[in-house]
């Protein structure tokens, strides 16, 4: 099922990869133990940044970009049991070659 979110002006959704609920021995982390992850894939764009003379710079990310993002940026929204990053484009740090 698509999501229903389309970001405004330089903001991007970021679908956030499933957190590790066990390391590779098998030791079961608790919520406050586990690493927020700083990586995940772009699946809406905004129109792009707006200027003060009304001209639209288009961004350079894509639907479909595996990005890395500043760790404590955006805002976390939780839709139908998935959690997703809205994020604007100058906090994302790289693209995933």
């Amino acid at each position: 099922m698509a999501v229903k979110l389309k970001p405004l002006h330089d903001k991007v959704v970021i679908e956030k990869p499933e957190e590790e609920k066990s390391t590779k021995s098998g030791i079961i982390l608790p919520d406050n133990a586990k690493e927020k992850p700083q990586t995940g894939k772009i699946i809406a764009v905004g129109a792009g940044k707006q200027l003060d003379n009304g001209t639209v710079i288009p961004l350079t990310l894509k639907v479909g970009d595996t990005v890395y993002y500043s760790k404590y940026s955006g805002t976390e929204v939780k839709i139908e049991e998935k959690e997703y990053i809205i994020i604007s484009e100058s906090d994302i740090l790289a693209i995933v070659a």
